[in-house]
């Protein structure tokens, strides 16, 4: 299997006892690997409104760092993960490109908390995403999604986006199952941890 391929995922019948809902949103700027983490963590086949990237939308989306990208997300995706038999963890990822970020508080609406990922390719579309979060006082954790050998350490990204120490950060394989799990459990940690104070 290339690097490129994601990892075969078994997808686990949906339980009929579940009774409480818990949402998570990832957000990030265009082409940061969101529908990628959705897709590699989800227990169903999740739901995608991923659309060919047109030529009317190269004069309107940025997409310096990600030329070979040739889809987008137009409104979110969504995927779903049981947690034990009466508790599930829905996530939905946010479109990544201004025009689409009117959506965003929507998306925002019931929310436990977020994950925002970044790549440093494009380290300043994630500046909105965070200031986004702040501004609805949102807890959030940041993922840099590495794409291949990296190229700037943890404590680089965390100045490069002025993150306080309080805010977790991790890096990721958006592509791989455990890695996307890994980034869920630490934003869960966070989480818990904010609440015990």
């Amino acid at each position: 299997m290339d690097s490129n391929s994601f990892e075969p995922v078994a997808r686990a019948p949906l339980a009929s006892s579940a009774t409480t809902g818990l949402k998570i949103v990832i957000v990030g700027g265009f082409g940061v690997g969101k529908t990628t983490m959705v897709k590699s963590v989800s227990e169903i086949r999740p739901l995608s409104t991923e659309e060919t990237l047109s030529r009317a939308g190269e004069q309107i989306d940025d997409a310096r760092g990600v030329e070979g990208k040739s889809t987008t997300t137009v409104a979110f995706d969504f995927g779903r993960i049981s947690l034990n038999p009466e508790m599930v963890l829905y996530l939905f990822g946010a479109p990544g490109q201004e025009r689409f970020w009117f959506l965003w508080d929507r998306l925002f609406t019931g929310t436990l908390g977020a994950v925002v990922l970044v790549d440093t390719r494009r380290l300043a579309d994630s500046w909105y995403a965070i200031d986004r979060l702040e501004h609805h006082r949102m807890p959030f954790v940041v993922a840099h999604n590495r794409f291949g050998e990296p190229t700037h350490s943890l404590d680089q990204v965390r100045d490069a986006l002025d993150l306080s120490s309080d805010v977790p950060l991790v890096a990721c394989d958006a592509r791989r199952r455990e890695s996307s799990k890994a980034v869920l459990i630490t934003l869960v940690n966070h989480l818990y941890a904010l609440s015990s104070r």
